[in-house]
């Protein structure tokens, strides 16, 4: 196997346009720019030469979809939030690394491709990202979307072939997750003074992530994942998945320094920005009992024989 890649830093960032376009309409999506603004500034002062962006509002249905596009540019406006404007952006991708990537998914046993041609829609949460992280291009940039059928062993398997990709060219990445906490929001139009967290129990349960998260435990949050979509209900796609991916691009361990920049209510979801760094120290003492997995085989023996 490979040598194991340099991860310079692990973000988790909400995909809601409110820090990028409102930031000033709300207090709470006033602290979640700031957030992005640290963040940024740490990125800037890094030697990253790759950001790896895996979305939850890029959902693709068959196999992994992997932007590779030299310089897209387009105007974006989001479904739900349409209202809060326009998104124009013209981002610089690392083409390179995006075809390796797609390269290290099928030797892994992954069905992936490439997209790259003019105007192809880039999702709400990775242009508020790289506008937000990333707004002068300085290092190159590159997403996965999020397969919506995809189980915990697919998921598993991504993440270590994007780790095979950053090894094979010497990449130094910064990893970054788009994805809401609890995700429940309001239907109708509320005043933006008004917002707040959906429902109590969303709360409770986005605060003990928030524990986590900042004890470095991502290991942790991965294997308990599946109890924390059940009890905070939201789309999968939303809740495990990127969890998954997280640990197993990072590294599947609870060697981290977290902090918890911000976390505020997003038109009723929740909406965090934490970093992870990693550390020579571990905490925690969960029993980690889901399955490691290295090549995917397919989910119950229909892409081939020996299902896992």
């Amino acid at each position: 196997m490979s040598e194991d890649p340099e991860i310079v830093m692990g973000l988790y960032v909400p995909p809601h346009p409110h820090p990028l376009l409102a930031p000033d309409q709300n207090e709470g999506w006033g602290r979640l720019r700031d957030a992005f603004d640290v963040c940024r500034q740490r990125i800037e002062e890094s030697d990253a030469d790759l950001i790896l962006i895996y979305s939850t509002t890029w959902p693709s249905i068959v196999g992994h979809q992997i932007q590779a596009h030299p310089k897209p540019v387009f105007t974006h406006v989001d479904d739900d939030f349409h209202f809060l404007g326009s998104m124009p952006y013209e981002f610089s991708m690392d083409t390179e690394y995006a075809n390796e990537f797609r390269d290290a998914c099928e030797a892994r046993g992954l069905q992936s491709r490439t997209v790259s041609y003019d105007g192809f829609p880039i999702d709400t949460g990775s242009v508020v990202a790289l506008k937000l992280l990333n707004p002068d291009n300085r290092i190159p940039a590159c997403i996965v979307s999020s397969n919506v059928y995809s189980n915990r062993a697919e998921q598993i398997v991504l993440g270590k072939a994007a780790r095979d990709a950053m090894s094979k060219l010497g990449r130094k990445a910064v990893v970054v997750v788009v994805a809401s906490l609890s995700n429940r929001m309001f239907t109708e139009y509320i005043d933006p003074s008004e917002d707040r967290i959906h429902s109590p129990k969303d709360d409770e349960w986005n605060r003990k992530i928030l524990e986590f998260f900042s004890d470095g435990r991502l290991e942790d949050i991965s294997q308990l994942s599946r109890e924390i979509q059940g009890q905070v209900r939201v789309s999968k796609v939303v809740a495990y998945k990127p969890a998954w991916w997280m640990a197993s691009t990072m590294g599947q361990h609870n060697n981290y320094d977290g902090e918890v920049l911000a976390y505020e209510a997003l038109h009723g979801a929740g909406g965090a920005v934490i970093q992870l760094t990693p550390s020579a120290g571990s905490i925690g003492d969960k029993e980690f009992d889901e399955d490691d997995v290295e090549y995917y085989h397919g989910d119950r023996d229909v892409l081939g024989k020996g299902a896992i």
